[in-house]
C-alpha cells in the first residue's frame, strides 16, 4: 500500500483537475460533463478521455469506458491492475463494472452520484434493479435453450493455452 504524503495528495489533485478540465471540454462539445484519466503507478498519464454518448451516438461511450478502452489499446493489455484512474464523477455501474473487469482498483473521484443525479443523470434506478429477482427486472431477461450453446464453452475449457480475464 502506497504511504499517503502531501505530494502524493498534491499529485492525486493534478489528475482530478485534468478530469474535470476534461469534462467542461466535453460540455463544450456538446457531450455529457464527465472526464477521464489513466496514469500508471509513476503517474505518468497513459490516456485519458471524455463522455462521447452523445457524439459517437453509443451509449457505452462514458468517459471511464473511452479512457479504459484507449489504455489497454495502447498498453496491449486487459489488465489495468497496476493502474490509477481518475474520473470527474463517482463512475455508474457499468464504468464501475468496466473498472472491476479492467482490475483497477486505485479509483479516484470529484463530484459525487448525488451531484449527477441533480443534473439529470440519475443512475439510481440501475442499482436499484439489479438488486432486484429478474422476474422483477424493468429489462426481462429470458433464457433460451440451445443445443449448440456449451460448445464454445467446452473449447473453452479445454484450451491449454488461454488467456483468462
Amino acid at each position: 500500500m502506497e504511504n499517503i504524503t502531501m505530494e502524493t495528495v498534491e499529485k492525486d489533485t493534478f489528475f482530478m483537475d485534468r478530469a474535470c478540465d476534461l469534462s467542461k471540454k466535453s460540455v463544450q462539445k456538446g457531450c455529457g460533463p464527465f472526464g477521464c484519466v489513466i496514469t500508471d503507478s509513476d503517474y505518468n498519464i497513459i490516456a485519458e478521455g471524455h463522455n462521447q454518448v452523445t457524439e459517437l451516438n453509443d451509449p457505452t461511450a462514458h468517459a471511464e469506458i473511452v479512457t479504459i478502452r484507449a489504455a489497454c489499446k495502447k498498453l496491449g493489455t486487459h489488465d489495468l491492475s497496476n493502474y490509477r484512474l481518475y474520473s470527474s464523477c463517482e463512475p455508474c455501474p457499468m464504468c464501475l463494472s468496466a473498472i472491476y473487469w479492467a482490475r483497477i482498483t486505485d479509483v479516484h473521484y470529484s463530484n459525487t452520484r448525488t451531484d449527477a443525479k441533480n443534473i439529470g443523470f440519475d443512475d439510481e434506478f440501475i442499482y436499484d434493479e439489479i438488486a432486484k429477482d429478474l422476474d422483477d427486472r424493468k429489462v426481462k431477461l429470458k433464457h433460451v435453450d440451445s443445443s449448440n450453446s456449451l460448445e464454445s464453452f467446452e473449447i473453452w475449457s479445454n484450451m491449454k493455452e488461454k488467456i483468462l480475464y
